[in-house]
């Protein structure tokens, strides 16, 4: 962000989100809403998206709480890729947040 570099414009990012927000309507409600098997259905993962989910709760002692917040991040994620499924990408960033959030114990994600 201070590099000056050529990122999106607000009137892109806007864009993005109204299109996040549509699909989210369109699939029954926002993401933050969902219950824990309607988060597991919208997210679709694959096989390894599940073995990595499994991995990271091993390795960091995620509760099931825990897990459910960084699957709504992620979903929110691949709503604004325009993606119907949550891919390995939008996992490992939603779980970054993740990461981020418990290292300065601030939360840098607003509820998915």
């Amino acid at each position: 962000m201070q590099s000056g570099g050529d990122g999106e414009s607000s009137s892109e990012v806007r864009k993005r989100v109204k299109l996040a927000r549509e699909r989210q309507t369109r699939r029954c409600c926002i993401n933050a809403t969902l219950s824990g098997r309607e988060l597991q259905e919208a997210c679709g993962l694959d096989r390894a998206g599940e073995k990595l989910l499994t991995g990271a709760m091993e390795k960091l002692g995620l509760s099931a709480r825990a897990l459910h917040r960084i699957l709504r991040v992620a979903r929110t994620l691949a709503d604004l890729d325009g993606c119907d499924v949550v891919t390995q990408p939008h996992l490992m960033e939603a779980l970054g947040y993740r990461q981020f959030d418990r290292q300065t114990g601030k939360s840098s994600v607003v509820s998915a």
